[in-house]
């Protein structure tokens, strides 16, 4: 990895092209006590690209990770999901949007206690009132090795086993994009490493389109592109080479 940083706003060609991001923009309050969070940001998303977003605490990473899964508005700019310009729509829209198109791993698994770990992955289904897969639920199940929770609810699973209920919940719906924000902030180091294998195995053997926000250089090396924003700006877009790279990077951003 360069240790200069590099700027790179466009990846893959217009039909490889899953997230496009133009002219993202972010303010919170206003006069002296304004903050821009992103300031002008142009990025893309390939299909089928395993993507790591870093940067420093207030860099704006998870704020552009918000604005791209339509958690959250821009102050300017557009974002298309799939070809769908989805700043342009209200509420409803946004979020039938984010139920068809949109898996979410988020650093607190956010399930339901009183569901079991299979109730849990089947929610987002179950509340779209479509019919489950079960060959296809069977495999994610299986591939996140929750076969014998199915189950048992949240309280009777460790903190990595909650995870990968909320990743194989993120996946059993097929999303265009699988997003994740600090999906191993919980996580003890053997957990953290499992959550990693299958977020990498939901781009290589599913062929997933993943974006997911991390802080730490071990989670952004499990990726195929690494950028990194500073005070707002994306300022870096490479292929990641290894954890220690990462480390050095980071000292440039800090």
């Amino acid at each position: 990895m360069e240790s200069t940083l590099e700027e790179t706003t466009e990846s893959g060609t217009p039909e490889n092209q899953i997230v496009r991001a133009i002219g993202i923009e972010r303010f919170y309050g206003e006069g002296e006590a304004e903050v821009r969070a992103l300031d002008g940001v142009d990025v893309t998303f390939e299909k089928g690209i395993y993507t790591s977003i870093m940067g420093p605490s207030g860099s704006g990473k998870s704020t552009l990770m918000h604005i791209l899964a339509g958690l959250d508005r821009p102050t300017a700019g557009t974002v298309e999901i799939d070809g769908v310009d989805i700043t342009g729509l209200d509420d409803g829209d946004l979020t039938e949007l984010r139920r068809d198109k949109l898996g979410f791993v988020f650093q607190f698994f956010n399930l339901l206690p009183v569901l079991t770990a299979e109730e849990n992955i089947l929610l987002p289904l179950s509340i779209a009132g479509k019919t489950p897969d079960r060959e296809w639920v069977d495999l994610v199940i299986d591939r996140v090795g929750l076969d014998d929770r199915r189950t048992h609810r949240p309280s009777e699973l460790s903190g990595g086993q909650q995870q990968r209920v909320a990743v194989a919940r993120a996946l059993v719906t097929k999303p265009a994009v699988l997003f994740a924000d600090e999906p191993t902030g919980n996580l003890d180091s053997k957990s953290s490493e499992d959550v990693l294998q299958l977020l990498r195995a939901a781009r290589d053997e599913f062929g997933q389109t993943v974006i997911v926000v991390t802080h730490e250089p071990d989670a952004a090396a499990h990726g195929d592109r690494l950028i990194a924003l500073r005070d707002g700006h994306l300022v870096h877009d490479a292929p990641p080479v290894s954890a220690d790279a990462v480390i050095e990077l980071l000292k440039t951003l800090a």
